[in-house]
């Protein structure tokens, strides 16, 4: 398990991280959600333990990070911007990190970058964006640590490729227990590959929640009510949004589907129907709430 207590970083007079608390359970997919300078890739670098925390903890499995060759054997890190030695090759880059991590497997790798039609003895250099990140991919994967790190790893990727390497993480994970942690600015990126979100906000996490729990306990009622029908009778319900248009309102109501439907029902309703609520307009109920208006944050 990674658990972030207290955990603060400064550039100067900029704030990049402030008093964060965070836990990431093991064999799950965390997504980090933030607009650029949020502090999603300082919370990446600190847990990948290249940065030193200003205060506060961040530990893997109960040990710190920073200077623990240990921890750092349990992590892979992608960043946003890769770099790679000058000239170098696929094939060259296989035999480096296969010299640092222990359980590196080198057919693997060769054989995911063969299907992802990346020759192994090109210059590295000469790979699109696209492409760079699908090797970097390709080499995380291989490298057999228990937590895969990943700024911004579908940007650039093109639809077909991004569902490629969901698949990947979700292989990973049932094969051998995988914990991705992907950084992003586009929540509806990682809308079907998350189990947990969290979504940082000026160098503070502004919601950080289990995605199963969110979708059972928060519910959109499309309803068509009586000509006499008033708003009113809603409070009895945990109302988060309502909109009209006429007599059919669609209502996001927080708390138990079954509490829920009796209600609605008792209203004795024209008409009414329980819909599916996407990842995106979950956050953005759940962050009006608390005040925040996360279309202008995210998206």
């Amino acid at each position: 398990m990674i658990e972030a207590v207290n955990l603060s970083k400064s550039f100067e007079n900029i704030k990049a991280l402030d008093n964060i608390n965070a836990g990431i359970k093991e064999s799950s997919v965390f997504g980090l959600i933030g607009t650029n300078g949020a502090g999603k890739s300082t919370f990446l670098k600190i847990l990948a333990g290249i940065l030193k925390p200003e205060s506060g903890t961040i530990s893997i499995d109960g040990e710190t990070v920073f200077e623990n060759i240990k921890s750092k054997e349990k992590l892979f890190y992608i960043s946003d911007d890769q770099y790679f030695f000058a000239n170098t090759t696929g094939k060259e880059l296989i035999k480096f990190y296969s010299a640092i991590y222990k359980d590196f497997d080198t057919k693997k790798c060769e054989k995911l970058l063969k299907a992802l039609d990346l020759d192994l003895n090109r210059k590295v250099n000469t790979f699109s964006k696209g492409m760079k990140k699908q090797l970097c991919v390709a080499l995380g994967v291989s490298a057999g640590t228990k937590y895969l790190l990943c700024d911004e790893t579908f940007d650039g990727l093109d639809p077909v490729m991004r569902q490629v390497v969901k698949s990947l993480f979700a292989k990973e994970m049932e094969d051998r227990g995988l914990t991705p942690i992907i950084a992003s600015h586009n929540l509806r990126e990682l809308e079907d590959i998350c189990d947990h979100v969290g979504i940082l906000h000026k160098g503070g996490i502004l919601l950080s929640k289990d995605v199963a729990d969110m979708k059972l306990n928060i519910h959109k009622v499309q309803c068509v009510f009586a000509p006499d029908f008033t708003i009113d009778r809603l409070s009895s319900l945990d109302v988060m949004q309502v909109k009209n248009n006429g007599r059919v309102y669609t209502l996001t109501i927080k708390g138990d589907e079954e509490e829920v439907r009796g209600k609605i029902e008792g209203f004795n309703p024209v008409f009414y129907e329980m819909l599916g609520l996407s990842l995106e307009e979950i956050f953005i109920s759940e962050t009006e709430v608390c005040g925040y208006d996360i279309k202008k944050l995210i998206f």
